[in-house]
């Protein structure tokens, strides 16, 4: 299946094999009784195609848009409050019939594809599958297992996957709590809660093995086993397998092992990943399922390379040095962390309780164990690290930006003393966004009018996407005008609901259900509130930014979001520190904080503002993605040179804070890169969004944006990013043609 299928679900979908063809003929007259009904839209709730196809995700709010919204846009929570007659009446009264039908032969279309990309191009990916693990996914922010960044891009990579055709397993963690929701008090502070998620209204199911029993695994410890049920969800073509502690057997602190994301002290942490890793691979292999590759995403995964390898040892005798080399070259690492304290350690003695019998089965002594994990193997006071037995147990290791590639080499340089830094193995796959995903359905049905007609099917060709340049300016501008107005819509609702939460004012309830005003350029932040992405660079010199956020004929108004890590103090301070600036009676209301950051959000945001700023303290934003869904929605970055954006940007498609440079000291750095920011919004941004031609249009503003769309929305997609590993990595690690990578 093409892409087409992604980017455009109401075209008529392509022919596929036999089974599906049968899902074409006329319905029958018990396709059209309640049961049956309810029955197609419960199968299209269970697979979340659904969350990046609109027609679909359209027909279950129209069912009830207010339990829609209240229920986090979950679908099978939904359907859980309808009878079959209910939903039979409710589909008469607004005449879903037929979309109903539609959609539900899609799925059944998509499902069954007999010629994907992947057909095409990684055939040999067909028996030897893709195993890709992953500490969170962030899928839909109904499915609440992930936390930030890291899980978005997961979850984007295996939606793209799915679309792409490849032969694709991935494997993380059932967090029933999730990550925390997050609340602020009246005085700015930020307080989190977990919420226990009901299994029962999830797209999920157990995992049945090969035995035609439910998946139990085992993971032996020093001071006791621990056991983890598996559960499924289906996410298009792709399934996603989560492995789940609560289970009998368990010391009852063992059952709430994986029920939080990020929770704990190290030694949680350990037990979380050698379930992740050991007990992922255990799973695969109880399921009949051989894997050709292991894409290890960051190092929370990487004991898996330990358990293929006592695999192989012990099925096809191989000798230790022998088996890691086999696996080896069966493994892709990918790093994402340019920050040293990023990166998970372990002392000895939590390594030699949790991974002790491994140890025993592999036949290796505790040194040689430890030594895996040192970049100096003979020093017994270096910690056991992740990142470093990820690095020596692949032979395909990557960075997720150009920078963060060099980053990574000069990070990591120790593991390879003979070699100078550019002949460290490690290259780099840029991340990029899975487009149907973060693409808003008004810009799409502008996309149509324009594009060729089988845009779609072409959407990594750099020629297809300068058509955007023959979009009427005007056209684009009230498109771009119109998902504002929702943005702002939706974060005056958000603002007008904390305050009633908090015990505020009538007063204040109704100011904050006029916040924002839409004909004012509008900037927005939002993202983990990590002190090294430094959310109040613009508060570098308040007098100056409240200045520009009061300016009687050029003014702006600025829209936060994020959460601190709940153990991340200094980061907790930073959020009330602008959080409370809304009580400065000169921000008029143009200053803005919106609980809870996630997907939904983050939808609406990158969908919907003039500018989004991204401001890191270089080079430690490994490559950053919410910038690359404004793109694809005719927004503009305004961003420190990191990340993706040292290699998006070129002077005509966003704007650049500074020259890329770093400075003797974090302050220094700092202060010049505010006084950097200041200067481009001041000269650059402000005048160019407010002069206006005798139409009342930014000629020139359009004219950055249709050059952001042109030269970006190609080059920054999941589709591209997973092509890429497909080619460089996948292919080459189940045995195809060499890569053009560095091998070792």
């Amino acid at each position: 299946m093409s892409q087409a299928e992604e980017i455009a679900p109401r075209f008529p979908a392509k022919k596929a094999g036999a089974g599906a063809a049968a899902q074409l003929a006329p319905p029958r007259l018990d396709e059209l009784s309640p049961q049956n009904l309810y029955d197609k839209c419960m199968a299209l709730a269970r697979n979340l195609w659904w969350s990046w196809h609109p027609e679909v995700t359209n027909l279950f709010r129209e069912l009830d848009p207010i339990r829609w919204r209240q229920l986090d846009h979950n679908p099978i929570a939904l359907l859980a409050e309808f009878t079959p007659e209910r939903l039979e009446a409710r589909a008469a009264e607004l005449v879903l019939y037929s979309r109903i039908n539609q959609a539900y032969r899609r799925l059944k279309e998509y499902m069954a594809a007999d010629s994907t990309w992947s057909d095409i191009h990684a055939g040999v990916l067909g028996s030897k599958p893709v195993v890709y693990f992953s500490a969170e996914f962030g899928i839909h922010e109904s499915v609440p297992i992930y936390s930030g960044g890291l899980g978005v891009l997961s979850g984007d990579h295996i939606k793209s996957a799915s679309g792409l055709g490849i032969p694709l397993i991935a494997v993380g963690l059932f967090y029933d709590q999730g990550y925390f929701k997050q609340q602020l008090d009246i005085d700015g502070y930020q307080h989190e809660e977990y919420l226990q998620s009901r299994v029962e209204v999830l797209p999920i199911e157990p995992a049945i093995g090969a035995d035609g029993e439910p998946v139990m695994v085992q993971v032996d410890t020093r001071s006791g086993p621990l056991y983890a049920q598996v559960w499924k969800m289906a996410v298009g073509r792709v399934t996603l397998y989560l492995l789940d502690c609560n289970v009998e057997g368990n010391k009852p602190e063992d059952r709430e092992l994986t029920s939080r994301l990020y929770g704990g002290d190290t030694r949680t942490r350990i037990r979380q990943e050698i379930v992740l890793g050991i007990g992922g691979v255990r799973a695969i292999r109880a399921m009949g399922i051989t894997p050709g590759v292991y894409h290890l995403n960051e190092g929370h995964s990487v004991f898996a390379t330990l358990e293929a390898v006592r695999f192989r040892m012990d099925r096809d005798g191989f000798a230790f040095n022998d088996a890691v080399r086999k696996v080896a070259r069966q493994t892709v690492f990918t790093t994402h962390t340019p920050v040293p304290a990023g990166h998970d350690r372990f002392d000895s003695g939590l390594i030699e309780e949790h991974l002790g019998p491994m140890r025993d089965a592999l036949g290796i002594s505790h040194d040689h164990l430890m030594s895996l994990g040192r970049v100096d193997p003979g020093n017994h006071g270096e910690p056991f690290c992740m990142t470093v037995l990820g690095l020596k147990m692949s032979r395909r290791a990557n960075a997720v930006s150009a920078l963060h590639g060099h980053v990574s080499r000069r990070m990591w340089a120790g593991l390879w003393p003979g070699r100078v830094e550019e002949e460290v193995p490690i290259g780099h796959i840029t991340n990029g966004v899975h487009v149907p995903s973060w693409l808003s359905w008004q810009m799409l049905q502008l996309y149509d009018r324009i594009f060729p007609a089988n845009w779609f099917k072409r959407m990594g060709e750099p020629d297809v996407w300068q058509k955007i340049h023959e979009v009427d300016p005007g056209e684009l501008w009230e498109t771009h005008y119109a998902l504002k107005n929702l943005l702002l819509q939706f974060v005056r609702r958000r603002l007008s609901r904390q305050c009633r939460r908090r015990g505020e004012s009538d007063e204040a309830v109704e100011a904050a259900r006029t916040v924002l005003d839409p004909n004012i350029l509008t900037i927005g932040f939002a993202r983990r509130f990590a002190t090294y992405k430094r959310a109040d660079l613009v508060l570098g010199d308040i007098e100056r930014l409240l200045a520009l956020i009061s300016d009687p004929d050029r003014p702006i108004q600025i829209i936060f979001a994020g959460k601190a890590h709940p153990a991340d103090e200094p980061g907790k301070t930073l959020i009330r520190k602008i959080a409370n600036l809304r009580h400065d009676s000169r921000t008029s209301g143009r200053l803005v904080f919106v609980e809870d950051y996630d997907i939904n959000v983050c939808r609406h945001l990158i969908q919907g503002v003039d500018v989004w700023l991204n401001n890191p303290r270089r080079p430690l934003e490994a490559s950053g993605t919410s910038g690359q869904k404004v793109v694809l929605n005719g927004g503009l970055n305004c961003s420190i040179l990191d990340g993706w954006w040292a290699e998006a940007f070129d002077g005509r498609n966003g704007f650049a804070i500074g020259r890329g440079e770093t400075h003797a000291n974090d302050e220094l750095t700092d202060r010049r890169d505010s006084e950097a920011l200041y200067k481009v919004l001041e000269e650059e941004v402000i005048p160019l969004f407010y002069d206006r031609d005798a139409d009342g249009l930014p000629r020139d503003w359009i004219k950055m944006m249709k050059n952001s769309i042109g030269s970006l929305a190609w080059r920054f997609s999941a589709h591209r990013m997973v092509m890429d590993y497909a080619r460089a990595c996948y292919v080459p690690a189940a045995g195809g043609v060499s890569c053009d990578m560095h091998n070792r």
